[in-house]
């Protein structure tokens, strides 16, 4: 007699659903095609300027060329890491505005919650399957570039290039994690889909525009004239306003991958010429790096458990029959 495969458990079959739905949907497909079109823009703009970048000597970071496709820029456009910190938080907030209210306004939610199933499989379930696929969508750029830069360089890449770059990719999946995990919370919280987009997106504005010149204006509102400030007391108001800043999530994903991906960077805050003092401008080891940006590494997966852990609550005290 044949063996036969054991059925896949509830939770397995709602996170297929879950990934089928998000790939037929039309605000999915949008936004591929806009991380894509913009990732062939910027390795485009990055294969022109490739030849000048790899030849300054002068730039501790010039041999590394596979991290200079996802650096370099002739300004006419952003590189590619500085566009993700923009349409990662899109890519996030498009797959869990409506993860939850849409679910009961349609009242499939209702239905559903009639079956023998836990609630919390169905809101990890939702979260699980739109992880999956921007996990799927950013490694498959990833191996895209570098495909396309052995194809038409012919330089081998080197281990700490291919670490570097799995890292940045692991960053941007937690900073989509973040935004996916605050509009899967907003969309329990509110009922109407609409509001919890407005709500995300709002959120995310604030923090990418508004936040960063909030904090300018109330630290310069109560600094003292520079003249009359030594170094250090400068350097103190600056790393002030560094770590204000860093409450923002983009700041602290823009900390991340740029140490990544620019091997030579050995400090995120401003340093004294003592501290200078000795310094040899070299790369420096992916471990190094990782320890300087542990830091902002935790606080995004600290940020994605609570907004997650507080949707958790809310969704298990929800009346669903409401």
């Amino acid at each position: 007699m044949k063996s036969q495969s054991p059925d896949p458990g509830p939770f397995s079959v709602m996170v297929h659903k879950e990934i089928a739905d998000h790939i037929r949907s039309w605000r999915f497909s949008i936004l591929i095609a806009l991380i894509v079109l913009t990732f062939i823009a910027a390795m485009y703009v990055s294969l022109a300027n490739i030849k000048s970048a790899i030849g300054n000597t002068k730039d501790p970071d010039h041999l590394f060329l596979y991290l200079k496709l996802l650096t370099t820029t002739d300004n006419s456009i952003p590189p590619f890491h500085v566009f993700l910190s923009f349409l990662a938080p899109l890519l996030g907030i498009s797959l869990g505005f409506d993860a939850v209210n849409s679910e009961q306004n349609s009242g499939t939610l209702t239905r559903l919650m009639a079956q023998p199933i836990y609630r919390d499989n169905l809101l990890l379930a939702k979260f699980v399957s739109a992880l999956v696929i921007v996990s799927g969508l950013f490694l498959a750029l990833a191996l895209l570039m570098i495909g396309g830069g052995l194809v038409l360089t012919g330089v081998r890449m080197e281990p700490q290039e291919l670490l570097r770059i799995f890292g940045f990719i692991v960053i941007t999946i937690a900073y989509v994690a973040f935004w996916l995990s605050l509009s899967i919370m907003l969309s329990i919280l509110f009922k109407q889909t609409a509001t919890s987009a407005l709500t995300a997106i709002g959120i995310w504005l604030f923090f990418t525009i508004f936040y960063p010149i909030i904090i300018n204006l109330i630290i310069k509102s109560f600094l003292p004239d520079p003249a009359y400030l030594t170094q250090a007391e400068i350097i103190g108001y600056n790393d002030l306003i560094l770590n204000l800043q860093r409450i923002a999530p983009n700041q602290l994903y823009s900390d991340a991958v740029t140490t990544l991906l620019m091997p030579s960077v050995r400090s995120l805050g401003p340093i004294t010429m003592e501290q200078m003092a000795g310094a040899i401008p070299a790369p420096l080891q992916f471990k190094e790096s990782v320890m300087i940006v542990w830091p902002q590494v935790s606080g995004l997966m600290a940020s994605t458990l609570g907004c997650f852990a507080l949707a958790y609550y809310l969704f298990m005290r929800r009346e669903i029959r409401s």
